[in-house]
């Protein structure tokens, strides 16, 4: 073969393995099959192990993301309606899925009524969610009806009634005490065991709520 031939068929090599490279991107083997998002709990686990972002805070956002958090009350009540109870049995099976995790419910109310009143029926409401929850098999240790909000914090201000204020909100509050040595750190352990127990999971039945009703105006 000529020195001639022999460099246009080097050229052509040369030539054929750029095309190769262009098509595949110039990146690793196997890299096409990847959508986007497959590195990204491997990110968030070194994320949280090297304090850059708080498991707290990736629970809360997940939990907002894939649960109902609120739930409304008919005026001047603290009795959970058949929505409200399903969307805390949505509640129950995240919280039950994180025992290392504390939750908070905050109990809402109209701007109708006294303060006083208004503080008290938040209470009642935070209370009947708790009761619920711990019906459907939370840990009790994992909830706490606060202090109630009552009228403080309206969604919409008006002193007309008003659905949207009569409420409560479910919240990660933080680890219980155990859960600190335990967890230390890893996220990605928190992750696989949901995931295994997610395919377990059987719903419980549906029990009645004991919630009271107030006299007077909310």
């Amino acid at each position: 073969m000529s020195p001639m031939i022999r460099s246009l068929v080097a050229l052509t090599a040369v030539a054929s393995l750029g095309a190769c490279a262009a098509l595949m991107g110039d990146t690793e083997a196997g890299s096409q099959l990847d959508e986007g998002s497959f590195g990204n709990p491997t990110m968030n686990n070194i994320l949280v192990q090297t304090g850059q972002r708080s498991a707290e805070q990736s629970l809360a956002r997940r939990f907002q993301q894939e649960v109902p958090t609120t739930i409304n009350f008919a005026f001047d009540s603290a009795v959970l309606t058949p929505e409200a109870q399903a969307a805390l049995r949505e509640q129950a099976r995240f919280i039950s899925t994180f025992p290392e995790i504390k939750f908070s419910v905050f109990g809402h109310t109209d701007l109708v009524g006294s303060p006083a009143y208004n503080k008290r029926l938040g209470q009642r409401r935070a209370t009947a969610a708790v009761n619920y929850m711990i019906s459907q098999g939370v840990a009790r240790e994992q909830l706490q009806a606060l202090v109630s909000l009552g009228e403080t914090q309206p969604l919409v201000v008006t002193s007309d009634r008003e659905v949207r204020n009569r409420r409560t909100v479910t919240e990660v509050s933080g680890f219980l005490p155990r859960a600190l040595t335990e967890l230390d750190g890893k996220y990605a352990a928190v992750i696989y065991r949901d995931f295994v127990e997610a395919g377990t999971y059987e719903p419980q039945l549906e029990s009645a709520d004991a919630g009271g009703e107030g006299g007077g105006d909310e």
